[in-house]
């Protein structure tokens, strides 16, 4: 899910800084250009961490700026298929719940929630079960399992992805909770 790693970027450094190209500066242009943008290969840049060598600076015709590549160190958030995530709903609509794992959200399809039947309870921003009064809402914690994922780099907030909760050990905690003290009553009998 998190990772560091080591990229390879280029930076333009406009004219009133070409008097102090430092790793400082190189990082902050860095952090400007890159944090919070999706890439395929790594995921989400959560942050540039340390600028380890920046090359020997290029100029190009009718440009201002000195373009510099750099080595650096960055923390990302690449979500992996199958990964079972800790989230917490952040917005329920009719159709689901959307979830914060990490930097992105995640919708969980209220088909994907509980093999129960769940109502979109909009005065109370909940989904609820009239079988066994369970609710998600806003702010529950919920575990679940990554089962669809579509990175758009172009437009990160476009990028999707989907999460399934109907599974065992997966679903809001406080459920997940009632279910392991059911488990334990059940078996000192």
């Amino acid at each position: 899910m998190y990772k560091r790693v080591r990229l390879k970027d280029t930076v333009e450094v406009p004219p009133e800084e070409l008097g102090d190209v430092s790793p400082t500066l190189v990082k902050r242009l860095l952090q400007d250009k890159l944090e919070g943008r999706m890439d395929e290969e790594v995921g989400s840049i959560v942050s540039v961490t340390e600028v380890r060598d920046i090359g020997e600076g290029t100029v190009l015709p009718n440009r201002p700026g000195v373009y510099y590549e750099a080595d650096f160190d960055a923390v990302t958030f690449d979500p992996q298929m199958q990964e079972v995530v800790d989230g917490t709903v952040v917005e329920v609509v009719e159709f689901g719940a959307f979830v914060g794992i990490g930097p992105v959200d995640g919708l969980l399809h209220v088909s994907q929630i509980s093999d129960e039947y769940l109502a979109f309870d909009a005065e109370n921003q909940q989904l609820a079960s009239n079988e066994s009064n369970r609710t998600l809402g806003v702010d529950d914690a919920i575990r679940a399992r990554i089962v669809t994922k579509s990175i758009d780099e172009r437009n990160p907030r476009d990028s999707k992805i989907g999460l399934t909760a109907k599974q065992p050990g997966l679903g809001k905690h406080g459920w997940l909770e009632e279910d392991h003290e059911k488990r334990e009553a059940t078996a000192g009998e």
